[in-house]
């Protein structure tokens, strides 16, 4: 969480009550209000208000929410640049210590900073191979992915598995972690017990042709 004094210091220059928005949001992110609430706290005459000063404040690149579920956010101390340029990592071979990401990106790319929902510091870039995620993923499609170390059930993360890099849908059975495809010709297997997620899949670009 942005600290309250560095928040009032980098956006003095913010609506009043954008101000106190971030302020709030900022003190309340481990236990996010709804819409409603941030109303009554605020004293806001409607929800479409704060609805619009939400909005604002992700414009103006202090707020990043989850669209899948907006009390998923993050704030951000300062704005990020309108473009991002994201480490792109193969999927042959891990780095030395067995990670993707301690390994040589194999290109930069830029991607514009509004999509990525979450801080771009936090965002890297693989290039997809094989069929095993098809349809919904394709051979050379580029997969944005979150940086994280653990996951949840169901969630499409990067992993290494048996020095091996994938794409897999993770999924806890018992002690077990098994990973699945989604093209119903790959069974899905156990994980090894030294498995290491890379990060959550967040986006897909698509390559065509």
């Amino acid at each position: 969480m942005v600290a309250l004094p560095q928040i009032i210091c980098l956006v003095a220059k913010l609506h009043s009550s954008q101000l106190r928005l971030l302020q709030l949001l900022s003190s309340t992110i481990d236990n996010p209000l709804t819409i409603r609430e941030i109303q009554i706290e605020l004293n806001i005459s409607s929800p479409s208000v704060v609805h619009h000063h939400i909005e604002q404040l992700e414009k103006k690149g202090y707020l990043k929410r989850n669209p899948s579920n907006p009390r998923d956010y993050h704030i951000l101390s300062e704005p990020e640049r309108q473009v991002a340029y994201l480490n792109l990592y193969g999927m042959a071979q891990c780095g030395p210590n067995g990670s993707i990401l301690d390994g040589s990106p194999i290109d930069k790319i830029p991607i514009a900073s509004r999509l990525i929902r979450f801080p771009v510091e936090e965002a890297f870039l693989v290039e997809a191979r094989g069929d095993s995620m098809a349809p919904r993923i394709s051979p050379g499609d580029l997969v944005i992915a979150q940086k994280r170390n653990t996951a949840g059930h169901g969630d499409l993360v990067v992993c290494v598995n048996d020095s091996t890099v994938l794409i897999k849908k993770i999924i806890f059975d018992n002690r077990k972690i098994i990973l699945h495809s989604e093209n119903p010709l790959f069974s899905p297997f156990i994980a090894n017990e030294d498995i290491s997620i890379q990060g959550i899949v967040r986006g897909i670009i698509q390559q065509f042709g």
